[in-house]
């Protein structure tokens, strides 16, 4: 007989007349082999496989060599298996409810069969119901496809960003929200928000309704208290940012950004500024809580917050210390 030098036993017999075995039952018998001729060092073979002593274990001692198919995987399903304990009148019963309540599952037909007088748990209406699917019996209920919201309705100007738009100098992108002020009983205010995602420059002011005529007149004081060109804003699918604020926006050529519904991650940077202002400035200072008082305080709180107040996400500095020295290295 001619032996062939380092070839297993096992591969020897799958190459002859072995049997049509899986791949994980070929890549169990390699684990075999090798730990027979390797001086039956099981520790050795796991190692070289990349397999745990419990698995090779357990295949060890369902191996038999004299047959190959002793490494397949066995049946899973139990030798006894569970009968329906219900009669086939409690089947009808349960298939006669949902039939004639097609969305309601096994927790509010479990009630209904109760009063009927089944003496039934909510576990056993559930099985039927799969049993009843799994023969066919039970037919779910084709859906009417009935809208259900109100589509949107089309933007004449705002459209999504796209995502080669990015953000490279002060005034690319100015993100506006609006944030509810309720500081006393049936007090309620709007304010406003304008942050500047490079230089984090803020404009900020209050009135007494968040309305499209009011966010178009805030469009006045964005452009004329940022010290830089505005060429993009970008807003939430609030009511406030349509209409007039879209007409305002086309009219001074400045492109219009609108989120996705429910994103509001997407304007993190105003999302962040107003969580400010509220700590720093609403929750510290005393504050007259009419319009016009409070927008006079308001500024006065705004030149402390673009000239006086070091951010951390600028380095400390203040946004104008960053326009200051953003100029500063342009003319280097």
């Amino acid at each position: 007989m001619r032996i062939i030098s380092g070839t297993a036993p096992g591969a020897l017999r799958l190459a002859g007349h072995g049997p049509d075995l899986s791949p994980d039952a070929r890549r169990r018998l390699k684990w075999m082999d090798y730990y027979q001729t390797h001086r039956r060092n099981a520790a050795l073979t796991c190692r070289y496989f990349g397999i745990s002593r419990q698995t090779f274990y357990r295949w060890r001692r369902r191996y038999h060599p004299g047959r190959l198919a002793s490494l397949e995987e066995r049946p899973r399903r139990p030798r006894r298996v569970r009968r329906p304990t219900w009669t086939p009148e409690l089947a009808r019963a349960v298939q006669g409810l949902r039939e004639a309540y097609p969305r309601w599952g096994k927790d509010k037909l479990t009630p209904l069969l109760r009063e009927a007088g089944w003496l039934v748990s909510t576990s056993m209406v559930g099985r039927i119901l799969s049993q009843l699917r799994k023969h066919g019996v039970l037919l779910e209920p084709p859906r009417a496809g009935v809208a259900v919201r109100r589509p949107r309705p089309p933007r004449p100007y705002a459209v999504r960003k796209p995502r080669t738009y990015q953000a490279k100098l002060p005034g690319d992108i100015v993100q506006v929200d609006t944030l509810d002020l309720r500081p006393l009983p049936g007090v309620v205010l709007k304010h406003y928000t304008a942050r500047d995602v490079i230089s984090r420059w803020d404009v900020v002011e209050v009135h007494t309704r968040a309305t499209a005529a009011t966010a178009a007149g805030f469009l006045d004081a964005i452009q004329t208290r940022m010290p830089f060109p505005v060429r993009a804003i970008q807003v939430d699918g609030g009511s406030e940012f349509q209409a007039q604020f879209e007409t305002e926006c086309q009219r001074r050529q400045i492109r219009l950004f609108v989120l996705p519904p429910r994103s509001p991650k997407l304007n993190g940077c105003v999302e962040r500024a107003q969580r400010t202002h509220t700590e720093e400035f609403y929750e510290v200072w005393d504050l007259d809580w009419t319009v016009a008082a409070l927008n006079r305080q308001l500024l006065a709180w705004e030149e402390v917050y673009n000239t006086v107040r070091p951010h951390q996400a600028l380095g400390y500095r203040t946004p104008k210390q960053f326009l200051r020295d953003l100029a500063h290295a342009s003319r280097e």
